[in-house]
């Protein structure tokens, strides 16, 4: 971890390099419902110290084609790093939300979409925080095998904004840029390797971290239902 600079408001800027290892499992249980896990475990130093670790199980809902409506449930753990540190100790935060993603097909392009409504619980005095966040997310195949991709490549970007007084001396909480590579073992298993520019605002915005960052993410889907089986 390195101090950048101190801007003249007295904002000090940090920066970590951070490992992040994650999981996204989806069991399909018919054509309009499913259940999706997400797990994470995030690390600075690239691997060396603990970061933060979550949870995130969700019922999804396909409206149509074009859009899924989510509801769940969040657990982290953020734990105290980088000098000067956001949290002076470890906090354990709650989250129920609700979300929208939109898929869009471009010819061979896929853009994706997520729209959610964090609702915050945070600390041992479960402080209240409300949090949108929107990503936008571009998907192009790079190598095709007869009518499957197995390679693609992806950029693109997250942000996270503070909503309502109780939430942040700064409209946006966190911003990320994703650049990537998603491989396809096959139409239900895909790994990707991102890079992501992580800029994090303290509630108080008294410090900016300015955090590169590697993501691995390994994507699951298994389907129940007797219509996606027999697509098989």
């Amino acid at each position: 971890m390195t101090i950048l600079n101190t801007t003249t408001n007295a904002q000090v800027k940090t920066q970590n390099n951070n490992l992040w290892v994650h999981y996204v499992g989806k069991v399909n249980f018919n054509k309009k419902l499913s259940f999706t896990l997400e797990a994470t475990k995030r690390n600075t130093e690239w691997g060396q110290k603990p970061q933060q670790w979550f949870v995130r199980p969700s019922i999804d809902y396909n409206i149509n084609k074009m859009f899924t409506a989510s509801i769940g449930y969040t657990h982290y753990k953020t734990f105290s790093y980088g000098s000067p540190a956001i949290f002076k100790s470890p906090v354990e935060e709650d989250h129920i939300w609700v979300q929208l993603n939109g898929k869009y097909k471009i010819k061979s392009s896929t853009i994706q979409t997520r729209l959610r409504d964090e609702n915050r619980f945070i600390g041992t005095d479960r402080i209240y925080r409300n949090r949108l966040r929107f990503m936008a997310l571009y998907t192009h195949p790079i190598i095709k095998k007869l009518d499957a991709t197995l390679l693609s490549f992806v950029i693109g970007d997250e942000a996270f904004f503070n909503v309502g007084s109780y939430s942040g001396k700064s409209l946006i909480n966190q911003n990320r840029i994703i650049a990537g590579f998603a491989y396809n073992f096959n139409k239900n298993n895909q790994i990707q390797i991102n890079y992501i520019h992580q800029n994090i605002w303290n509630y108080s915005n008294t410090i900016l971290e300015s955090n590169p960052t590697i993501r691995v993410s390994y994507f699951q889907t298994i389907n129940i239902s007797k219509h996606e089986q027999s697509k098989k």
